[in-house]
């Protein structure tokens, strides 16, 4: 059996799930990494870790996912729920499968995947899941209908999955950041503000050690809330 911890990642093949990957594995953390690419068969082998290729939104992939990493690890202390960016559509031209589809990436995905890993976490007595939100999703925005919403339902879960088994020591928190790139470019087509604190987005290793600090002994407090990094810019408190 695998004697350090094991962390399952999704959306792992690049941005904030390839960033959290490499920060977990360069902390010592079995990796075993989800995504649809093919890439993530190479990002695996660079940290020594596992690859499953599959699509967040499909239950059978997430199925594979957890049953291979228990098959070869013997457990799982901590999930990453990392997920694409969603489109960005007018409110009312978004569809029922539109809105079905970002539903089973940014909900049920969370959701599916806490069903599969919460059994190994009790026996094992304790886990931690993060999920990766985004800073509007406790004030909308018209630019980007499915963070006001959907992610929002995500993190109301959140909530209740932590009051379900804090007993259990299974954490769960959601994360929010604002903008997160290693270059300004990859934000081309965002309406990035001007006035950034260090003039520059968060990088994907940044953000990592954030998750990191969650996942660890250091935050055992820490379940059922969503840590906004937003540079202050929501008006909420």
């Amino acid at each position: 059996m695998n004697t350090n911890k094991v962390a399952i990642v999704t959306a792992a093949s690049r941005g904030i799930g390839a960033g959290c990957a490499r920060e977990l594995a360069a902390q010592g953390y079995t990796v075993s990494l989800m995504a649809r690419s093919e890439s993530i068969f190479d990002l695996a082998k660079e940290l020594d870790g596992i690859a499953t290729q599959g699509s967040i939104s499909n239950p059978e992939d997430l199925e594979r996912l957890v049953d291979t990493t228990l098959t070869k690890f013997g457990r799982i202390d901590s999930v990453v729920n990392s997920f694409g960016d969603p489109p960005r559509p007018d409110l009312l031209s978004i569809d029922d499968a539109m809105w079905m589809e970002n539903f089973e990436m940014l909900f049920m995905s969370v959701v599916r995947i806490a069903r599969l890993v919460t059994e190994p976490m009790i026996q094992q007595r304790g886990g931690a899941i993060i999920n990766i939100s985004a800073s509007d999703s406790q004030e909308p925005n018209l630019g980007t209908p499915f963070s006001g919403t959907l992610r929002a339902a995500m993190e109301g879960f959140t909530k209740l999955y932590a009051k379900r088994y804090r007993s259990d020591r299974i954490r769960m928190v959601s994360l929010a950041p604002f903008f997160v790139a290693d270059s300004m470019e990859e934000l081309a087509g965002w309406n990035v503000p001007q006035d950034l604190m260090f003039g520059r987005p968060a990088t994907y290793a940044e953000l990592a050690k954030i998750v990191i600090f969650l996942l660890g002994e250091d935050a055992k407090f820490i379940t059922g809330t969503t840590i906004k990094l937003d540079e202050a810019y929501s008006a909420a408190i």
